[in-house]
């Protein structure tokens, strides 16, 4: 493998498979520092299994799916409750849109495809899929992950749509001291970037930043300084909402292809925000 991060400090802030993705900076040359965002993510099986049986008892006009570790989490759910048959039976027979290609895949394991999809992995491309429907009136189940996503519940609720959130795991905010060595990194330019896996990182870090007074340094030294990148276009999303402009985007949304094409950033063989973004 290419050696595109020799000299380069690489801070990894996503929990999961950081050990695979320090393998992958190591193999580039680079230094991986790690420095968690996101605490452990749980899930709700509570408030879980009352939004299952309000989902069963009470069919929506449509079914929004958004991930496909959630939508997992759901049925392994509502087979436990013994409702899970009539889940899917609702599922196939009713309107589902589905966000991302991990989502479309887990509906297609059981046979069912999605009225509309999106056209770019993102909550933008899902709005925009959605053109062609009368959205007032209807009684709308939004599935997410473990955070919101403001920007099309908003969208929903000004069709005119009442919407239901289902949310099957809990995004828990890491420990300070991990954002305020994260935050000192980039403020002192100890990285020479950092890489985020989910948008609750990025609004952790933004939110931890502005309470210390120190929101706008830490965008200054990633617009001028350090380089952000994001695994995919809906984590880079994220991080415009918070500011950041300066941002590596891979075309596929893989781990990997994130380190891949961070490298190829170093190496200057590729433009910033190369895909649609910003």
């Amino acid at each position: 493998m290419a050696q595109h991060m020799a000299g380069k400090k690489i801070a990894i802030t996503g929990p999961r498979k950081a050990a695979e993705m320090s393998k992958l900076v190591e193999k580039m040359g680079g230094t991986p520092v790690l420095r968690p965002a996101q605490g452990t993510v749980f899930l709700d099986d509570q408030e879980l299994r009352s939004s299952l049986k309000s989902w069963v008892e009470q069919p929506p006009d449509w079914t929004i799916l958004t991930t496909g570790i959630g939508l997992e989490a759901i049925l392994d759910m509502s087979a436990e409750m013994g409702i899970g048959a009539q889940l899917e039976s609702l599922l196939s027979r009713g309107s589902v849109a589905a966000r991302g290609y991990k989502t479309v895949n887990a509906l297609k394991k059981r046979g069912i495809i999605p009225d509309v999809r999106d056209d770019d992995g993102s909550s933008a491309g899902l709005i925009r899929s959605f053109a062609p429907y009368d959205m007032r009136g209807k009684d709308v189940i939004l599935q997410l992950h473990g955070d919101a996503a403001p920007l099309l519940v908003s969208w929903l609720q000004e069709q005119g749509a009442a919407v239901r959130q289902v949310l099957p795991y809990r995004h828990v905010p890491p420990e300070e001291q991990d954002l305020a060595a994260l935050l000192n990194d980039i403020l002192e330019g100890q990285i020479d970037a950092v890489t985020f896996t989910s948008a609750p990182q990025i609004r952790f870090l933004a939110e931890y930043a502005a309470s210390q007074g120190k929101k706008e340094a830490m965008l200054a030294a990633l617009e001028n300084q350090i380089i952000a990148a994001a695994v995919g276009k809906v984590t880079a999303n994220g991080m415009l909402e918070e500011g950041i402009k300066r941002i590596v985007v891979p075309g596929e949304e893989r781990m990997g292809s994130m380190m891949v094409e961070l490298g190829r950033y170093f190496a200057g063989t590729e433009a910033v925000n190369g895909y649609g973004l910003a």
